[in-house]
C-alpha cells in the first residue's frame, strides 16, 4: 500500500491504493513499474492542484483507471500516469525514456505534443491540435486512446471551469473527440463524451430528456422486463448459452432525434433496446428468425452489420419490432467476440497497431486515419482542415457497393464523385460520368445505403476534374484531391486567373497602389499566407486553395494602416479657446470651450465612463476613455502630454452614445434573430448588425447600439448572455 498525498498538511486520497489493489488482480501487468511511475508522477505534480482545487495526481490516477477498464495494456497504464509529467514539470522525455523505456517514452511524447501548439488564432490552435492527433494516431493508436481518457476525465470534471470554456470544450468534444471515439468502435467513451457535452451545451433539453426517461423508468423497467422474459422463453430451449440484457438510449441519441431531427419523444423507436448476444454467427441469424416469428418487424428497420460492418468493426443484427402492446423497440443480436468488439472497439485490438503488422484487418479499418493525414497535410488553412475532418467523421454514413462487390463507406449526403476519389485519385480525376443500379446520373447525384455505383472515365488528354466540382463534393478527401490537380496541372491558368480574382477584390475594395509599391504590398500579402512569392500567392487563388474574399478584411485594414497614401493635412487649425469648460454634447473639457468633439472609435466611451481628451491637429478633440489601449497609462511620459485635456461627463446632460458589441454564440439557426428580437423587446436602438460564421460551429455577431449610461450598457449585457448559445461578449476598445 502506498502512503495517502499530502497536500498543505492535508491527507487526500488519490485513489491510486484502490486502483492498484484491482491492478494486482491481474497478471499482465508490470505492478513495479506501475507503482515505480505513480511515484514519479506523484512527485513531479506535488505542488500543482487542479482548477478544482484537489492535487494535479488525481487526474492522470483516474485517466489511468479508465484505461484500466478498457483492458489497455501496461504500457498505456504507465504512459497515462506520466502524460503530463513532461508537460508540465522539470523532468523531461529522456529521462522517461531512460526510466521507463522506448515505448512508454513515444506514447508520453505524442500525448504532449498534441498541448504544445503556440499559434495565433483559436482556428489554428484547434486545426493543428487535430492534425497533431492524426499524426501521432498513424504512429500509435494508444495516443489517441490514452488522450480520448484524458478528455472524459476533464469533462466529468468540468463544472469547475468558467461557462464559456465548459462550451467551448464541450461544443470540441462533440464534434471532434466523442466521433474519433465512434471512429475507433470504443461505445462508452463515445456515449459518455456525448452526454456530458449536452449537458453543457444544452442543460436545459438534457434536463428534459432526463425528465422524460424517469418518468418512464417505472413502466420501461416493467416492459423490458416482460419482453426479456417472453425472449428467454423462446429462445433457451434452441439458441444454447444466449444472453439476453436490455437498455434505454442514452441522452445524446434521443437529443439527437428530438432536437436536431425534430421528432416527438413518443416518435423514437429505439428508446428501449434488447440486446441477445450468442456463440456463433449461426445462431445471430436463428435468433432473428425467432424474433421476427414472434414481434411484427417495422418495414425498413432491419440492417444486417453483420455481413457489411460499420468502418470502426461493429458488427451485429439490428431490427426495430412492435410489442403485443404496440410498443416499438429495438432487438440487437450479436456473438460474444462481436460485443467485445462494439464495447472496446480498437482498443480490444490495441496491440495491432497500423503500419507494425499483425492483423491486417485492423490495419484495414484503420485506414482511414491514414486517409486523415493526407487530407490534413493538403488544407490549405486552418478553417478547411478543421471542416474538412468534422465532416469525414460524421457519425451519419452510406455504405456504396462497387461493381465488384467492394463497399465503401462515404458520409451521409456525399455524391458520385466522393465515391470516385474514395476508390482512387486517378479515377475521380478521369471520371467523365457515374451510373447508379444500372442507371446513368447527374454529376451531383448522392448515393445512398445499398446502392452499386459504376464510375465511368476518359483517357482522353487534356480531361481532368472541373472546378465546379469544388462545390459539389462533400469530403475533404475528394476536395483535397482535386485541388491538388489543380494546383500540379493547371499552374499557369490558375495564375492568369488568381491575378484576375484579386484585382478585381482590390478595385472593388478601393485599395490603390501602382508600380513597386503595389508588388511590395502584394509580396508582403503573400508572405503572411506563407508563400515565398507573388506567382505562387496567385496561381493558390486560382486553384481555390484560398478564398481572396476571405482575406479582404485583414488585407484592407493593412492597406489602410501601412499603405494607404496620406492626404494632405488641412491647414485649419482648431476652435480652441481656453476657459472654465461649457458641456459640449454633453462633454466637459477643463480648459476647453466651443471645440469640435468627437468620440473615440477604438473605444467608444458611454456616459459615466472615465474619459479623457485628444487635441488633434485639423480635426478638433477626441474623447477615448481613461482604459482605452490607445491611452498612454502615463500622460506624462507620452510622446505629445500636452495634446492630452481632462475631461469628464456633464451629469446634468442627457446623451446617448453608440456601443460596438461582438457577440460570440453557438452557430445555431435562429441566434441572430433572437438577439434584434431581444434587442427590440428592450427599445435598445440598433444601427448596425453584421453576423458570419467563425470555427467549428461558432458565430460572430457585431452590432452598434445606443446606450445612455454604463449601467444601461451592464443591463443590455445581461440581456445579451442570457440568450441561448451566447457564451462571450466583448466590447469594442476592450483588451
Amino acid at each position: 500500500m502506498t502512503d495517502k498525498t499530502v497536500y498543505d498538511n492535508e491527507y487526500y486520497n488519490d485513489g491510486f491504493d484502490e486502483f492498484f489493489e484491482k491492478i494486482k488482480q491481474s497478471p499482465n501487468y508490470d505492478f513495479d513499474k506501475i507503482q515505480k511511475a505513480y511515484n514519479l508522477a506523484r512527485d513531479a505534480h506535488k505542488n500543482q492542484r487542479r482548477r478544482s482545487g484537489e492535487p494535479y495526481i488525481m487526474h492522470p490516477v483516474a485517466v489511468s483507471e479508465i484505461l484500466f477498464k478498457l483492458g489497455m495494456d501496461n504500457e498505456c497504464i504507465i504512459g497515462a500516469l506520466l502524460h503530463d509529467v513532461v508537460e508540465d514539470t522539470e523532468y523531461d522525455l529522456d529521462y522517461i525514456k531512460a526510466e521507463f523505456g522506448d515505448e512508454v517514452a513515444l506514447l508520453v511524447d505524442g500525448v504532449t505534443k498534441l498541448g504544445q501548439i503556440p499559434l495565433s488564432t483559436r482556428e489554428e490552435v484547434q486545426a493543428e491540435n487535430i492534425r497533431k492527433m492524426f499524426i501521432a494516431m498513424n504512429e500509435d493508436i494508444r495516443v489517441i486512446i490514452i488522450k480520448l481518457c484524458d478528455r472524459l476525465h476533464n469533462m466529468r470534471t468540468l463544472e469547475h471551469m468558467p461557462e464559456y470554456k465548459q462550451r467551448e470544450k464541450s461544443l470540441e468534444t462533440l464534434e471532434i473527440y466523442a466521433p474519433i471515439a465512434h471512429r475507433l468502435g470504443i461505445r462508452p467513451i463515445k456515449e459518455e463524451l456525448e452526454n456530458l457535452a449536452i449537458l453543457y451545451l444544452d442543460p436545459i433539453a438534457y434536463k428534459e430528456i432526463e425528465k422524460n426517461l424517469s418518468m418512464k423508468k417505472e413502466q420501461g423497467e416493467k416492459f423490458l422486463n416482460e419482453i426479456t422474459t417472453k425472449i428467454e422463453e423462446r429462445i433457451t430451449p434452441v439458441i444454447k448459452n444466449a444472453k439476453i440484457t436490455s437498455r434505454v438510449k442514452s441522452v445524446h441519441g434521443i437529443f439527437r432525434k428530438v432536437y436536431i431531427k425534430g421528432k416527438n419523444f413518443e416518435q423514437i423507436f429505439d428508446i428501449y433496446a434488447i440486446r441477445i448476444i450468442v456463440d456463433s454467427m449461426i445462431d445471430c441469424y436463428n435468433t432473428l428468425g425467432i424474433v421476427h416469428d414472434m414481434f411484427k418487424p417495422l418495414p425498413g428497420r432491419f440492417k444486417d452489420y453483420i455481413s457489411m460492418p460499420k468502418p470502426n468493426m461493429y458488427q451485429s443484427l439490428h431490427t426495430t419490432v412492435l410489442s403485443d402492446s404496440g410498443v416499438p423497440f429495438e432487438i440487437q443480436i450479436r456473438t460474444w467476440d462481436m460485443h467485445r468488439t462494439a464495447e472496446f472497439g480498437i482498443a480490444a485490438h490495441w496491440k495491432y497497431k497500423l503500419g507494425k503488422g499483425g492483423n491486417d484487418s485492423i490495419d484495414n479499418h484503420l485506414e482511414w486515419i491514414h486517409r486523415m493525414v493526407e487530407s490534413g497535410n493538403n488544407a490549405e488553412n486552418a478553417e478547411e482542415l478543421v471542416a474538412n475532418i468534422k465532416g469525414d467523421l460524421s457519425a451519419d454514413q452510406v455504405f456504396v457497393f462497387t461493381p465488384r462487390g467492394d463497399v465503401k463507406a462515404l458520409p451521409k449526403g456525399a455524391t458520385v464523385i466522393d465515391f470516385a476519389y474514395a476508390i482512387h485519385s486517378a479515377v475521380g480525376n478521369k471520371m467523365v460520368g457515374a451510373k447508379v443500379d444500372g442507371k446513368i446520373v447527374n454529376i451531383d447525384y448522392k448515393v445512398k445505403t445499398g446502392q452499386i455505383v459504376e464510375i465511368i472515365t476518359s483517357n482522353q488528354q487534356g480531361k481532368g476534374p472541373s472546378r465546379d466540382w469544388l462545390n459539389i463534393v462533400t469530403t475533404g478527401e475528394s476536395r483535397s484531391k482535386i485541388r491538388s490537380w489543380f494546383k500540379k496541372e493547371k499552374r499557369d491558368e490558375n495564375i492568369v486567373r488568381g491575378k484576375s480574382e484579386v484585382e478585381r477584390e482590390f478595385k472593388r475594395n478601393f485599395i490603390r497602389l501602382s508600380g513597386e509599391e503595389y508588388e511590395k504590398f502584394l509580396l508582403k500579402i503573400a508572405e503572411r499566407q506563407h508563400f515565398t512569392n507573388v506567382e505562387d500567392f496567385y496561381a493558390a487563388v486560382g486553384y481555390g486553395g484560398i478564398q481572396i474574399t476571405r482575406l479582404m478584411p485583414g488585407i484592407k485594414d493593412e492597406y489602410n494602416r501601412n499603405w494607404k497614401p496620406q492626404e494632405a493635412p488641412k491647414p485649419v487649425m482648431p476652435q480652441v479657446e481656453r476657459n472654465t469648460g461649457k458641456s459640449t454634447g454633453g462633454i466637459i473639457v477643463e480648459g476647453i470651450d466651443n471645440c469640435l468633439i468627437k468620440m473615440a472609435r477604438c473605444c467608444s466611451p458611454i456616459p459615466g465612463e472615465e474619459i479623457i481628451g485628444f487635441i488633434n491637429r485639423g480635426t478638433g478633440l477626441t474623447i477615448h476613455r481613461r482604459d482605452c489601449r490607445n491611452v498612454p497609462i502615463d500622460i506624462a511620459l507620452s510622446p505629445e502630454p500636452a495634446r492630452w485635456v481632462k475631461a469628464h461627463w456633464d451629469a446634468s446632460a442627457k446623451v446617448e452614445a453608440r456601443s460596438t458589441l461582438d457577440v460570440y454564440a453557438i452557430d445555431r439557426d435562429g441566434v441572430v434573430l433572437d438577439i434584434a428580437t431581444k434587442m427590440a423587446n428592450a427599445h435598445i436602438k440598433i444601427h448596425s448588425i453584421n453576423a458570419r460564421p467563425i470555427n467549428d460551429g461558432n458565430c460572430l455577431t457585431t452590432m452598434t447600439i445606443s446606450v445612455n449610461s454604463k449601467e444601461h450598457l451592464e443591463s443590455v449585457l445581461k440581456l445579451i448572455r442570457k440568450i441561448d448559445g451566447v457564451y462571450h461578449i466583448e466590447r469594442s476598445g476592450d483588451e
